[in-house]
């Protein structure tokens, strides 16, 4: 028995320890002279305030604020933009490098309007996507189409990505929270039809709930194919508890018990050194290889460390487990090169052999979506280092690459998010005045 525990140890210790051989040389000659971070200790939901991580870095509140400004230009309005209008009334938001709009965008977008208090794009956006995404009758009824030609109005598929669902639920809330429901659109009627149409799924035609009542997890899809797993990056334990307070349909203890799962299913879903996770998951945690691709920390997986610092800052309800989850990112991460570090690995860190393509680019490099994320995830940084990840994302340029690689849609709004949550501008929307 002592040798076979010394046997596996040593093989731990290949696919690990030359990572942390590396770091520990490393670590010894990182100085800031703004010492090390210290995250706080309470949530936005207890304290009502918001981080500026920008300013505490050194930066002033004038460039953070045109920093803000110019992140959503970019993305909105400047040459380079994925958000289109349409008519008087109507817009979208565009994957411009696959020539689709997806629920994915659109309700990303809708977030963004809303946390901005910009209630004409935001209305734009969700008109678009109801009119030409939502099903009205039906057993899909109340869901949405995950992709669409904006060209021909033609849905690339009638089927539902569940992140979708998720952020268009918690942007109408928000939005009702913000706006009222008396001024064109009936905001929170608009976020129960949708509750309330998942919770009458039955089966039927082989869609079922958005989230899995057994596992109290959010499905890959509520279809047949979808609903026995998931996507890490699907699991917003902050927006579940948003559903908790505002939804007001009756299942606020199932919203919370949902958050709490997400949390503790992020643990067992990432590395316990490295912190990455793979695209695909069962509802164990354990990684999903798909018909198309062997499980990997790819493009989705990115999302994770966001999520993770939004329900930090929002929540702090799982402070030991978070902090440490954001050293080992970092330290991971930085051990690659903080200005070379690659967008795809296998969870211990090594290189993959299938590298999944991007706008008919097939090559890993330091994409600008995963400095994002990273940078935000120093919202529970504890080190010197956590200082270069904001640093990094605050030099960083919504530009070409240099062989003419460009994503402003997923690259741009992982972006801006990011710069949101570190000048402190993601919130929880709550009530303002009676609606």
């Amino acid at each position: 028995m002592k040798n076979l525990k010394f046997l596996l140890g040593l093989i731990i210790l290949g696919t690990t320890g030359f990572f942390d051989m590396n770091l520990n040389a490393q670590e010894k000659n990182i100085t800031d002279p703004r010492g090390k971070m210290t995250p706080w200790n309470e949530g936005a939901w207890k304290t009502g305030k918001y981080r500026n991580v920008f300013l505490e870095a050194g930066y002033n509140q004038a460039d953070i604020d045109a920093k803000l400004a110019k992140a959503y230009f970019d993305v909105f309005e400047g040459p380079q933009k994925v958000y289109f209008e349409v008519g008087d009334s109507m817009a979208y938001v565009s994957d411009v490098k696959n020539h689709d709009a997806r629920t994915e965008g659109l309700s990303y977008g809708m977030m963004i309007a809303v946390q901005l208090n910009k209630k004409d794009v935001f209305d734009r956006l969700w008109r678009w996507s109801k009119t030409y995404l939502q099903h009205q009758s039906g057993p899909r009824e109340g869901y949405f189409a995950w992709s669409i030609n904006p060209q021909t109005l033609k849905q690339n598929s009638e089927g539902s990505a569940s992140d979708g669902e998720l952020y268009f639920i918690t942007d109408l809330l928000f939005a009702a929270n913000r706006w009222g429901n008396n001024k064109g659109i009936n905001y929170y009627a608009e976020a129960r039809r949708i509750l309330d149409a998942m919770w009458a799924k039955n089966g039927t035609g082989g869609i079922k709930n958005l989230i899995n009542a057994e596992h109290k997890q959010i499905t890959f899809a509520p279809d047949n194919y979808g609903y026995s797993w998931t996507d890490p990056s699907y699991h917003v334990p902050a927006f579940f508890e948003i559903w908790s307070e505002y939804a007001n349909d009756g299942r606020e203890q199932f919203y919370r018990d949902c958050a709490d799962t997400a949390r503790i299913f992020l643990h067992r879903a990432c590395h316990p050194v490295t912190g990455l996770n793979t695209d695909y998951a069962e509802f164990s945690g354990t990684p999903r290889s798909t018909q198309w691709m062997p499980a990997a920390f790819r493009y989705d997986s990115w999302r994770v460390p966001m999520n993770l610092a939004m329900d930090y800052s929002w929540f702090a309800k799982d402070k030991v487990w978070q902090l440490d989850y954001a050293k080992r990112i970092q330290n991971f991460l930085f051990s690659k090169g903080i200005e070379t570090y690659e967008d795809q690995f296998n969870m211990d860190g090594s290189m993959p052999d299938f590298i999944l393509q991007a706008g008919g680019y097939k090559k890993l490099r330091h994409s600008l979506g995963l400095v994002a994320t990273s940078a935000a995830s120093s919202i529970m940084g504890t080190q010197e280092k956590s200082w270069q990840f904001v640093d990094a994302i605050w030099n960083a340029k919504f530009e070409p690459y240099s062989d003419g690689y460009f994503d402003p849609y997923y690259d741009g709004i992982l972006y801006l998010f990011s710069i949101m949550h570190l000048s402190g501008k993601y919130q929880i929307l709550k009530p303002i005045t009676s609606n």
